[in-house]
């Protein structure tokens, strides 16, 4: 029974080290802010979200509630500011590891984040929704 539990709990402990290591990476001012959850409520619909573009504070854990009124739809966001290499260190720290969100009709899909370098991030739908599913975009300002 404990080599079960060894072994489940195994796979955790990576996240968890680079949690802990990411944390004690940012400058302190961005750690004492960090503290605060800033609510962000989106309205995804017809080629469009509602609500953009939303700026939140550097150094703010950020919690996205997208709704999806007419359709299923999709939340893709990159983890660097636009314009900027890739880099080791993410601008944007996802409590979840996808890629792609699938926003369900008449669900809210919760997103969480730290936003830890500030810039702007482009977010699009990611799930083939209609036409006009190419335009649909929205953006997060991550302000000083």
């Amino acid at each position: 029974m404990k080599k079960h539990a060894k072994r489940s709990l195994l796979p955790l402990l990576p996240t968890s080290l680079l949690g802990i290591a990411l944390w004690f990476s940012m400058p302190s001012s961005v750690r004492a802010q960090s503290q605060e959850v800033q609510v962000v409520e989106i309205t995804a619909k017809k080629y469009e979200y509602s609500g953009s573009p939303v700026h939140v504070k550097l150094g703010a854990k950020v919690q996205l509630k997208i709704n999806a009124t007419d359709h299923d739809h999709g939340f893709k966001i990159g983890v660097v500011p636009d314009g900027s290499a890739p880099s080791r260190t993410p601008g944007l720290v996802f409590t979840s590891t996808r890629d792609c969100w699938l926003l369900k009709k008449g669900e809210t899909t919760i997103i969480a984040f730290l936003a830890q370098t500030p810039g702007s991030y482009t977010f699009k739908c990611c799930h083939t929704c209609g036409l006009g599913h190419k335009g649909m975009n929205g953006q997060i300002i991550v302000d000083r």
